[in-house]
């Protein structure tokens, strides 16, 4: 073969590496669902932080929106964050229940310590029953995850309360890490959540 060729061969390789990457889609573009600007914890108001969506692969697994009480926009500002949080999912996809639950379970042990997850074993174990009594969430079920300070964090799905809440604040953070911690699930999302891009352009969420 000669150099020619073969630098044909490499750049033929190299095409086809590429290729995938530049048709999947990326969590930082828009999401399907229109995300409302503000939703509430309890009786206290949040903004929408941030947006985007899971994927794997190329298939969308689901939409998030990140609400807290004020704009941030580094992983830093949003850990130290005092007051409530929430987290809202939309399924883009048939899920099994218990599946999700693991996932969101492997998320929070791939960022937190041992002696972490030790301490929160209740309330880790409710999180598992929650999304394990949903045998399946189908596209556009919701589902959601709300924190408030001196509560703790309660689940809904489709609106409904799971019980009453768990954990306390670190508990929420183990949560938060799934996709801000030091190996989130999805830096792309991580990004969108934190509005990065769309913060530039759209002053609303850019400022207070």
């Amino acid at each position: 073969m000669s150099s020619f060729e073969a630098a044909q061969r490499r750049q033929a390789l190299i095409a086809m590496a590429i290729t995938p990457w530049l048709l999947a889609p990326t969590a930082g573009k828009a999401t399907s669902t229109p995300f409302p600007r503000t939703l509430e914890a309890g009786e206290t108001p949040l903004r929408l932080n941030g947006f985007g969506t899971r994927y794997r692969f190329t298939f969308k697994v689901y939409d998030l929106a990140l609400y807290t009480p004020r704009k941030v926009g580094s992983v830093a500002e949003l850990l130290a964050l005092p007051g409530p949080k929430r987290l809202e999912f939309i399924a883009r996809r048939e899920l099994s229940g218990t599946e999700l639950g693991r996932l969101f379970l492997k998320g929070m042990a791939e960022n937190a310590s041992a002696d972490q997850m030790n301490r929160h074993t209740p309330a880790t174990g409710r999180l598992i029953q929650v999304f394990s009594g949903k045998p399946k969430l189908m596209p556009g079920d919701d589902f959601s995850m709300v924190f408030e300070p001196g509560k703790g964090t309660t689940f809904f799905i489709e609106g409904k309360a799971q019980g009453a809440p768990v954990g306390n604040d670190e508990f929420f953070t183990m949560i938060l890490r799934i996709w801000f911690g030091d190996a989130p699930v999805d830096r792309l999302l991580r990004d969108a959540l934190l509005d990065r891009s769309r913060a530039a352009t759209d002053p609303t969420l850019a400022t207070d």
